[in-house]
């Protein structure tokens, strides 16, 4: 930890730290998303006490995305079941609604930047649309 303590293998922060390293590499396999992994090593960072900010149009950004991508597919009309290459996205969604899980797990998290939530809520989005889109 940035902060210098030692911290538990099995406390709240090393199982969220866990779960987005775990995001971040499946972002590598599935590959066209460096900037979203450098993201996710900056808020882990933070989550891990360094003295960063994540900025607020990061998330804004996001959010562009989700709503170009939604203009350009048809409405849902049923359930999304993953399949070939949209399943990695899929899997990579799933893996960062676990993290949100985790993040919002962590003792006294109002401390941590409530932006860095909102991103990985928006992430989680994000990579349903890519999944819809491939």
């Amino acid at each position: 930890m940035f902060n210098g303590k030692k911290v538990s293998k099995d406390s709240p922060i090393i199982n969220t730290l866990g779960s987005l390293d775990e995001v971040n590499s499946w972002l590598g396999i599935v590959g066209g998303f460096t900037e979203v992994q450098k993201d996710l090593m900056t808020l882990s960072s933070i989550l891990a006490g360094a003295k960063l900010t994540f900025p607020l149009s990061k998330t804004k950004d996001l959010e562009r995305k989700i709503d170009k991508l939604e203009k350009l597919l048809p409405k849902l009309k049923g359930f999304v079941i993953p399949q070939g290459k949209s399943a990695k996205l899929h899997f990579a969604r799933s893996l960062v609604r676990r993290a949100e899980r985790a993040v919002v797990a962590i003792p006294n998290i109002q401390h941590t930047n409530p932006d860095t939530l909102i991103y990985i809520n928006r992430l989680s989005d994000y990579l349903f649309m890519k999944a819809r889109e491939s």
